[in-house]
């Protein structure tokens, strides 16, 4: 773009209000559904870019720029939506549920949940295929319970979430450490400035929630292991595809050939246990989502889902918003707003505060995860080397405001994929992802206070005698 067309930051910051201010006015005003919010949201920034005379083969380019990102999440989207369909098929998830019952105390339910969340997060390094698997399970088992759903989904995102978050097999934690030039495991270490107390916080609260929601009588739990145990096979070797996702994650198998090894997997059970089921009813399935009919309507409720087509209205609101962002970058809205910011930070808590809100406001305005930690990291690279901080800081507070944010954003990838594998609105579920909204509060009570904040090594020079 040349210098004619590039915004001034007062100009900038206005259309970015502008923009944020119909999505909020749409989605939470007029209720209407993010997918419009984004749509009307784009038409405004064409608006802008014909008044300001660039070009439609830019604003074109800008939108596939902006899309390019998300092609390998909206793979990975489509493949979960299928692998959901057939471990119901298969008896994977019921047996999960069934065996929870058994294991899970009632009272303690809802901190349980964040726990093993967490655990199985750290092992996989992955948030998404947490919630895809043993996710589910647990929400079946919360929502019989008689646990409020948005806080059981809070649990279950907040555990995925720090155990993505805290994993060295995750992608958005090399990321981070990557983009800062940090020492992976240097990174994970200095998360625990913001991670530990977050985790600690987070968990006490679930515990006071968990327990003042948690109803569902005795009998009703062993009405309902009857009827899943009378519709679906319940077996031990039901663990065999957790445990084979376990072991990818360790091998560091790509995401995409470990969801398509565990539904090939899947669909082998399927056919072990009913050796005469048809071809086009495990296709139907893994298209349009399993269909559970047992005759008791909770269940079936909870276990008819998965599938491509669940998904579609996710990948419809990826590819928007992310078309959205594109635009954004290619009229240097964004990047007009970060390179003033960037330019008027003088304290060390300043820093490391813009670093954060700049992450977070790269989530609002784009919606991509991975954006959010690699704008504002090399935005701000320069600046932490200036005021000798450690770029551990860095990457901690990319992680902070970057990757945990995404999963409250509603046209974001994150908490659109959350909202559609649970059916409950990311502004419903939001308030109960404790994690994610404390994760940036002890990010600036450590920039205030100086607690966690690092300072750079002097170099020691080599001399010869």
């Amino acid at each position: 773009m040349n210098k004619k067309n590039k915004p001034s930051i007062v100009e900038a910051s206005i259309v970015l209000g502008i923009v944020i201010m119909s999505i909020a006015f749409g989605v939470i005003g007029l209720k209407v559904s993010p997918n419009i919010a984004i749509l009307f949201s784009i038409a405004l920034v064409m608006v802008y870019a014909g008044i300001k005379k660039i070009s439609f083969d830019q604003l074109h380019e800008g939108i596939v720029n902006g899309i390019k990102p998300g092609i390998i999440p909206i793979f990975i989207f489509i493949l979960v939506g299928a692998l959901i369909a057939v471990w119901i098929q298969a008896g994977i998830i019921p047996t999960l549920m069934v065996k929870g019952f058994q294991v899970i105390s009632i009272k303690w339910f809802v901190p349980s949940v964040f726990i093993v969340c967490a655990i199985v997060g750290s092992a996989v390094g992955s948030a998404f295929t947490v919630m895809s698997t043993i996710g589910i399970a647990f929400f079946g088992i919360g929502t019989t319970l008689g646990i409020h759903p948005p806080l059981i989904v809070g649990a279950i995102a907040s555990g995925a979430i720090f155990g993505d978050k805290m994993s060295p097999l995750s992608e958005s934690t090399n990321l981070a450490a990557a983009i800062a030039e940090v020492d992976l495991f240097k990174h994970i270490k200095h998360m625990s400035w913001s991670t530990i107390p977050a985790f600690t916080v987070s968990l006490i609260l679930f515990s006071i929630f968990g327990i003042t929601n948690q109803s569902a009588p005795l009998l009703e739990i062993q009405e309902v292991i009857q009827v899943l145990e009378s519709n679906y096979t319940i077996t031990n070797w039901a663990f065999i595809p957790i445990l084979l996702m376990f072991a990818c994650a360790w091998r560091k198998i790509p995401a995409i050939l470990t969801i398509l090894i565990n539904i090939g997997v899947a669909i082998l059970f399927i056919f072990f246990q009913n050796p005469s089921v048809k071809i086009t009813e495990i296709a139907s399935s893994i298209e349009s989502g399993f269909v559970s009919i047992t005759g008791n309507q909770q269940i079936d409720a909870l276990l008819s889902r998965g599938g491509i087509e669940s998904m579609m209205p996710t990948v419809s609101l990826i590819i928007l918003t992310l078309s959205l962002g594109g635009l954004l970058m290619e009229t240097e809205l964004i990047g007009t707003v970060m390179t003033s910011l960037s330019k008027k930070i003088h304290t060390v808590s300043g820093v490391v505060i813009a670093t954060l809100l700049t992450s977070i406001g790269v989530n609002i305005f784009i919606g991509e995860q991975f954006l959010s930690v690699i704008l504002p990291g090399n935005a701000f690279k320069e600046i932490y080397k200036e005021k000798n901080l450690d770029l551990s800081v860095l990457s901690r507070t990319l992680e902070d405001g970057g990757t945990v944010i995404n999963y409250l954003i509603p046209w974001g990838i994150a908490g659109s994929f959350v909202a559609g594998t649970f059916g409950v609105p990311t502004l419903t579920y939001l308030p109960f992802v404790f994690f994610s909204l404390l994760s940036p509060i002890f990010s600036i009570l450590s920039a205030l206070t100086g607690f966690g904040i690092k300072m750079a090594t002097p170099k020691v020079e080599e001399t010869f005698g």
